[in-house]
């Protein structure tokens, strides 16, 4: 949510009204930042809680795969009629000149958009453009870009098994696409949402391998960055923390429930050398009942900190490699250590490794010593600072929130006049 209030923000410096549907566990940062929620009624939260991050979900699961297909079908598919009752409502009552939405959100996308009734955007929270195309490997894996014959043919075979789990998803959506009067989509789900009139991403097209095989509704418009909610504060020790020693942050993201295992490995691996461990659980978990297996005066652990009180002083950043701390991370500079779980996380850790940005750790490789290891060798080779002060320099040339806010009125104005 917080990349789409970054955009609304530049929309309503621009003297537009803005509102958000969304979960109503957002009320109180939304309500915060005076934004109108319309709440899910007709999709239930609670189930999609669950479903994303219930008790058994196994985040290491490789995303692709079946388990994984399933999920994304409960997720994704099972709540578009839910989505569309709530929608219609809104549109109804609150009558917006057109929606932009979360590239997961398929209601809005799928259906809405395709009766033509208001233009509907793509406001991409991912770093990395998840419509296939031949100058990128199948979405997912973090696999290399296909350069050789070599990763030509491994990007081939990948794509030819995934058609095998998204055969049945697709026939699923088309079920419920005819179920609003709209034919079949004849490709897959994510080439279909090319189709989408307005893509927004929040990267470059360097970072996300120069890409010259997405349709032209597809703009890069640099990182639409938000991180600090006025009705949270961030700890007052962390102004207190001296800068005589490297600080160093580790984060499993903001929605994080299962294991601690970057955060334990971290604390373990850290314990009592001459740096400051600055660790966050997440939102969603008590810092209280976690048990990180060490313990020393510089391990220092609480639910949450604003990116931009604490990365600005920040070494290095340890992450499961989530596109918004990513994004961030890069902004400030900080050079990153990756272990990137599901979603696109391990498409994004390729791109931090190839950019001379960070070191990957694969979650099986995990351990105590390979995160010292990787701390420690960030610190000693300066190379990994100047690979990602080259991304900063990059990115700083794209104008983020404020020229999506640019496209969006545009594109509401051309969506309009029709």
């Amino acid at each position: 949510m917080y990349p789409q209030i970054a955009i609304a923000n530049a929309l309503r410096a621009r003297g537009h009204e803005v509102a958000f549907y969304t979960g109503r566990e957002a009320a109180p940062v939304l309500a915060s930042e005076g934004y109108r929620l319309f709440p899910f009624e007709h999709v239930d939260e609670d189930y999609v809680n669950r479903v994303l991050f219930g008790a058994d979900r196994n985040s290491s699961a490789p995303t692709g795969g079946l388990g994984f297909a399933k999920l994304l079908k409960d997720w994704m598919l099972e709540t578009i009629p839910g989505q569309m009752a709530d929608l219609e409502k809104i549109v109804g009552e609150w009558k917006p000149d057109a929606i932009t939405s979360d590239q997961t959100m398929w209601g809005a996308t799928f259906i809405l958009g395709e009766q033509g009734r208001l233009p509907v955007a793509i406001t991409s929270c991912g770093a990395c453009c998840m419509i296939p195309g031949p100058d990128v490997p199948p979405f997912g894996l973090g696999l290399p870009k296909p350069r050789t014959f070599a990763t030509k043919l491994l990007a081939n075979a990948v794509t030819f098994g995934q058609g095998f789990i998204t055969g049945p998803f697709r026939k699923r959506l088309n079920e419920i696409r005819a179920q609003y009067g709209l034919g079949p989509i004849t490709t897959t789900a994510l080439k279909h949402l090319g189709t989408v009139k307005l893509y927004l991403m929040p990267s470059t097209p360097e970072f996300d391998y120069d890409r010259h095989d997405l349709p032209p509704s597809v703009r890069y418009v640099g990182p639409y960055l938000w991180n600090k909610p006025s009705n949270v504060v961030s700890p007052e020790w962390l102004h207190t923390l001296g800068r005589a020693r490297p600080w160093v942050h580790a984060t499993e993201g903001t929605v994080h429930v299962g294991e601690p295992l970057v955060l334990r490995a971290t604390a373990q691996g850290l314990a009592g050398l001459n740096m400051e461990v600055i660790m966050t659980s997440g939102g969603a978990r008590d810092p209280e009942t976690i048990n990180l297996g060490a313990s020393a005066p510089n391990l220092h652990l609480t639910r949450w900190i604003a990116h931009s009180d604490l990365l600005p002083k920040t070494d290095v950043i340890i992450t499961t490699g989530g596109a918004g701390t990513v994004l961030a991370a890069i902004d400030a500079r900080v050079p990153m250590i990756l272990i990137p779980t599901e979603w696109d996380k391990p498409e994004i850790a390729q791109r931090i490794v190839e950019s001379g940005a960070g070191i990957r750790i694969m979650p099986n490789k995990l351990t105590p010593r390979s995160i010292r290891a990787a701390v420690e060798r960030i610190l000693g080779d300066p190379s990994y600072k100047a690979g990602v002060t080259r991304l900063a320099e990059a990115f700083g040339s794209y104008r983020g929130a404020d020229y999506a806010a640019e496209l969006l009125e545009d594109f509401a104005a051309a969506g309009k006049a029709t």
